[in-house]
């Protein structure tokens, strides 16, 4: 009796089920060294409410800077707008658990007005659990306002990602926060190559508007608005909007600061929520970093002197704090859009015992990026000091999805297109021909489709999605090229296959690049090049058939998002061995949400997991009388009502007439 006692105490305390509530999310129980034998159920309740920068509770900040710091204050970067927060917080409460624990978060929509919302967990594959992923309309319905909705699930692999909204723009507005899950010492192929993986030491990193974002997508959408982000924020702080202090000197909100100590050897782990077409150059001053994982997987450790992250991305560094003891700045340059209105940031690197808070050195858009060999550059072709991500040596074990020949290959073209469209661009009473060019509104399609969400989840409720909706480009004799086209765009695969995605970013529009994130999978990206200002779908199938494009086929490296270069190509390669339906768009979420993604549909409908018990159901609705539910026929109406009782009759009298023959 007592040894049985002892075993079931032994599997509670490694069992743990926390239900914490928490603001403060460092002390959460789940953050501990980890262990390969203990595992726990590690719960979260996330609040999501609409909320404003600098509210009450932020007292005089930035007046009196530690207001800054209170409990439920986001100072963000200066300025005053409405955001959406998870536990008053931007980035929202980070999630840092051990391989093998199960997570589940309790999500509480409490936004005001009708707003339903979904959880996605970026980068994670959902292996057995696919209804946990969290796109609304394609693996759930939305969250309705006022309702919960509980995700559980176990991580499939360790590694660093990020969660965030899945529905419409609200990641924008601050629904992001990181997730981490670290592994054992036994387990880590990185051991010895650090001394710290700290909690402080993880880097959310995001360009950011200085209104909602809804705002600003019917403006884009509608009126000739750009999107183009104003700012950036690091870890929710920065420096963007100026106060003036009673001695008419200009102040800031504060910016974030890394501690270290000077000899030691830091894990950073960099996150990019980027909401818009901003790449970010990051570097650290007088140091080098060491990459040695992107989007939660292991690579060969590579020094360089900065790195560019695109929206979705993560990497993995080391920093040797071998400088003298002093206050450097942590860089980050934004790209592309970002140029237009000079968006950066900077974080500090305080090396413990330096006098004062700040670096000597100047700060601004204007000050020379980083030189020296840099990482994923954006935009550029290769050369000895610009690296792409195809370089990157994995150092897990070639897999199925890197055999000789594929057996599918899926051809996506990409490109912002002038069509008269019935959205944006009405084409009986104000055509793109006949308003100025600075006012249309070009679309983000791929294959020249604009995706949308269907009425009802398919990994749920695959019959009740009226089968006009779906689309399947590689199938579909329409010319979408010529005329507007919108539908479910689902693209279905074997399950067992092996995927080859080629994707082409044809350029013709703008000089755009678009990182490209795949659900339920992490790629092998074996191919990427850049041949001019421009291309189009066919010069790259030519070039792929005359035998000029190379593939890496051996080590290459895992990802989950990547960029594709405009006039250029990336090509991917999957093992397709996870049943469901798969989002596969690209992260700049304007581009997103008008259109810019497909749906992988892998296996068939019985080889899906089933949902959960009671997983709720959503769809279109309309009125109908038990009449209608036993024959098929509309009778809401008093016409409608006249027909069924005339064919009725009709039937009587038949069925009358043929009797008495």
């Amino acid at each position: 009796m007592l040894e049985k006692c002892v075993c079931l105490l032994s599997f509670y305390i490694l069992h743990v089920a926390c239900n914490h509530q928490f603001e403060d999310y460092r002390n959460h129980p789940c953050i501990r060294k980890c262990d390969s034998h203990i595992s726990m159920t590690c719960e979260y309740n996330f609040t999501v409410e609409y909320y404003h920068t600098l509210s009450k509770a932020c007292f005089n900040c930035p007046y009196n800077v530690t207001d800054c710091s209170r409990p439920h204050c986001v100072a963000a970067d200066g300025t005053k707008r409405g955001i959406i927060t998870v536990n008053r917080m931007v980035p929202g409460p980070g999630i840092h658990v051990c391989e093998g624990d199960t997570i589940v978060v309790n999500v509480y929509n409490k936004l005001e007005g009708s707003d339903g919302l979904s959880i996605h967990w970026h980068g994670l594959h959902q292996l057995h659990t696919p209804h946990m992923d969290g796109v609304s309309m394609v693996t759930q319905c939305a969250i309705p306002a006022h309702s919960s909705f509980q995700y559980k699930f176990k991580p499939d692999h360790p590694g660093t990602y990020f969660w965030h909204s899945h529905s419409g723009v609200q990641r924008m507005d601050g629904v992001f926060g990181a997730l981490v899950i670290r592994q054992s010492d036994d387990n880590e192929p990185h051991l010895g190559l650090y001394d710290y993986d700290l909690l402080e030491h993880t880097i959310v990193i995001n360009d950011w508007l200085v209104e909602l974002a809804i705002n600003r997508l019917a403006k884009y959408n509608h009126a000739g608005g750009d999107s183009t982000p104003a700012s950036m924020l690091i870890n929710e702080k920065g420096t963007f909007h100026e106060f003036t202090n009673v001695d008419n000197t200009m102040i800031k909100t504060p910016q974030e600061m890394l501690s270290v100590e000077q000899g030691k050897r830091y894990r950073i782990r960099l996150i990019s929520s980027g909401l818009l077409e901003c790449p970010i150059q990051f570097s650290i001053d007088n140091h080098s970093l060491v990459i040695i994982a992107t989007d939660g997987f292991p690579v060969k450790p590579i020094t360089v002197e900065s790195l560019t992250v695109f929206a979705g991305e993560r990497y993995d560094i080391v920093l040797h704090a071998t400088q003298s003891v002093d206050n450097y700045w942590i860089r980050s340059h934004g790209e592309s859009l970002c140029v237009f209105k000079k968006v950066h940031q900077e974080t500090i690197l305080h090396y413990q015992g330096a006098e004062g808070n700040l670096p000597d050195l100047p700060t601004g858009y204007d000050i020379e990026p980083r030189s020296g060999k840099q990482l994923n550059p954006w935009d550029k072709a290769e050369s000895e000091d610009l690296i792409p991500v195809t370089k990157l040596i994995s150092l897990h074990e070639n897999d199925e999805a890197l055999s000789e020949t594929p057996d599918k290959n899926v051809y996506l073209s990409m490109d912002f297109n002038k069509i008269n469209n019935y959205y944006f661009n009405d084409p009986f009473f104000y055509p793109t021909s006949a308003i100025e060019s600075v006012d249309h509104a070009y679309l983000p399609q791929i294959n020249y489709i604009s995706s949308m969400l269907p009425p009802a989840p398919p990994l749920t409720q695959y019959n009740d999605i009226p089968k006009e909706l779906m689309c399947d480009s590689f199938d579909d004799g329409r010319d979408c090229s010529s005329e507007f086209c919108k539908c479910v765009h689902i693209k279905k695969v074997n399950l067992g296959d092996v995927v080859e995605f080629i994707i082409v970013n044809e350029g013709k529009t703008f000089a755009a690049n678009h990182p490209m994130h795949l659900h339920g999978y992490s790629y092998r990206v074996v191919g990427m090049g850049k041949l001019n200002r421009s291309t189009t779908l066919q010069e790259v199938k030519r070039f792929n058939e005359a035998g000029n494009i190379t593939r890496n086929l051996n080590m290459s490296v895992q990802k989950d998002t990547v960029t594709v270069a405009n006039g250029g190509y990336t090509i991917l390669r999957i093992h397709a061995t996870n049943p469901g339906f798969w989002f596969f768009h690209c992260h700049v979420d304007f581009h997103a949400e008008i259109g810019m993604g497909i749906i992988l549909q892998v296996g068939e409908i019985n080889q899906i997991p089933k949902p959960p018990y009671n997983f709720p159901k959503c769809g279109n609705w309309r009125y109908t009388t038990p009449i209608e539910e036993e024959t098929g026929c509309p009778v809401n109406s008093a016409a409608s009502q006249q027909h069924v009782l005339m064919t009725v009759f009709f039937v009587i009298y038949v069925t009358l007439l043929l009797k008495n023959l």
